[in-house]
């Protein structure tokens, strides 16, 4: 989810959000038409650069648009989106402080794994954060 919320603040930097989002293409016979298509296979390249191997060969497409591919994206990462936050709601259980490097690397990952479950729509509290923390310490 991160991914993508990165992705459309480029999008949207980079001015080619209408790209991606639900804007129609100008028509074939239109004087833009040829820029526009243009630009979408640069947008398209760069969603296919920015993604995982293992990814890529889910979405790529030889008549792709980049509308096209980031609707595929979208329903790649939505479908298992419960999946992921049970996952790593898991995770974020049973991290302990015995399992890092050190108190900062302990604090960081919980941090971490607090904000993925928020990208999840599972926002985790700060009293929550602040009670995993206590609960991952030993005992002495």
């Amino acid at each position: 989810m991160l991914q993508i919320k990165l992705f459309k603040l480029h999008a949207v930097a980079y001015k080619v959000l209408n790209h991606i989002d639900d804007t129609p293409p100008p028509p074939k016979p239109a004087d833009n038409y040829g820029d526009w298509k243009e630009i979408d296979a640069l947008v398209l390249q760069w969603i296919y650069s920015t993604i995982s191997d293992d990814l890529l060969v889910r979405i790529l497409d030889t008549d792709s648009t980049a509308r096209a591919a980031w609707v595929k994206i979208e329903k790649i990462y939505l479908s298992n989106k419960k999946a992921r936050a049970a996952a790593l709601e898991t995770k974020f259980c049973n991290l302990t402080l015995a399992a890092s490097s050190s108190l900062d690397d302990y604090c960081q990952h919980l941090k971490e794994l607090a904000n993925q479950l928020s990208d999840l729509d599972h926002p985790v509290t700060e009293s929550r954060l602040v009670l995993q923390l206590v609960h991952g310490l030993p005992a002495e």
